[in-house]
């Protein structure tokens, strides 16, 4: 009898259709370079820089992306700072890669 593997399909589906559109990974960039250059956080006008969307369009992408983990969220009064939620994503993608490593599937030429 086979191992029950406790891989959360859900969760990766979510977090890869939340990856999955261009203007979410613009985004997503967007967030990272500013990380890079020493901004911890970012909100919704900064980052809507990386791309020409409205502003309503950027808050609903930068939802999307913490809805699925990829993103964390600190308001202040009426702004809201998103930053990579560097942990969780990277934890996901560990355990995405150990689930990849314990198969035992291998791709034959035709």
């Amino acid at each position: 009898m086979k191992k029950k593997s406790s891989f959360d399909l859900d969760k990766y589906i979510s977090l890869f259709k939340a990856l999955g559109d261009a203007n979410r990974m613009a985004i997503f960039n967007r967030i990272c370079c500013c990380s890079f250059e020493g901004e911890e956080q970012s909100n919704v006008k900064g980052v809507s820089t990386c791309c020409d969307l409205d502003l309503s369009v950027v808050s609903r992408h930068l939802s999307i992306l913490k809805e699925a983990g990829v993103l964390s969220a600190r308001k202040e009064g009426k702004e809201v700072f998103y930053s990579i939620n560097t942990k969780e994503l990277a934890t996901h993608l560990r355990k995405l890669a150990d689930y990849l490593d314990s198969c035992n599937c291998t791709l034959t030429k035709e």
